[in-house]
């Protein structure tokens, strides 16, 4: 709620609040121009976070069908065997990126040297290779839906705060600086009306002792 601001009640007070009116308006417009960019880029963040999410869906779903199939056809215990003894550590490197001003993570698939397949080739059959090929993809979608997903947050955490600055610059503080600035200048004018009537006063009393 807008509220008259204590400041002393001179004219370079005056001066000095109608100057931070006009920052405050120029601010207002940058925000504002700000806070659209963010919503759009949040419209497509989430847009791309849906079409993530379908694609890691339907990748797990085709990783789980072959590896079905591939257990079914080697056996349950033979397969994970073989898939036990080509195990190997997979990182995800992260690193920065900015939209709109926001810092976003940006993950990416680390693979070893000689591929996420590492299984003995001779010994298997194509439904492993199918199977290793459609889990990657899937590992590959989860990452991409997890880099947005994040994304997606923050540029809502973002927009959140934008719009607490837009708020308070339209409902508080503008209008607290426009009050006051009113408030002063009717406090002057009245100043000097009351000036110029003292001023008329003496002009009288002047003159009648000049009469006399």
């Amino acid at each position: 709620m807008a509220q008259v601001i204590k400041v002393r009640p001179t004219k370079i007070e005056l001066v000095k609040l109608k100057r931070r009116l006009r920052l405050s308006q120029r601010v207002q417009k940058i925000v504002k121009d700000r806070l659209s960019i963010l919503t759009m880029e949040f419209l497509q963040a989430a847009r791309d976070t849906v079409e993530a999410r379908k694609r890691t869906i339907t990748a797990m779903s085709e990783a789980y069908k072959a590896m079905t199939v591939a257990s079914g056809y080697h056996g349950y215990v033979a397969l994970q065997k073989e898939l036990v003894a080509c195990e190997a550590d997979i990182t995800v490197t992260a690193g920065p990126r900015s939209v709109a001003g926001v810092r976003l993570p940006s993950l990416e698939l680390n693979e070893p040297a000689g591929g996420l397949r590492g299984y003995n080739l001779t010994q298997t059959s194509s439904l492993v290779d199918s199977a290793s090929d459609t889990s990657r993809e899937a590992l590959r979608a989860i990452i991409e839906l997890a880099e947005l997903q994040r994304g997606l947050e923050l540029l809502g955490a973002e927009i959140n705060r934008t719009k607490r600055i837009t708020n308070a610059l339209e409902y508080i503080v503008i209008p607290s600086l426009e009050l006051t600035i009113r408030f002063l200048s009717m406090k002057f004018e009245e100043r000097d009306r009351e000036e110029k009537a003292r001023l008329k006063r003496v002009k009288v009393l002047l003159a009648r002792k000049e009469e006399e």
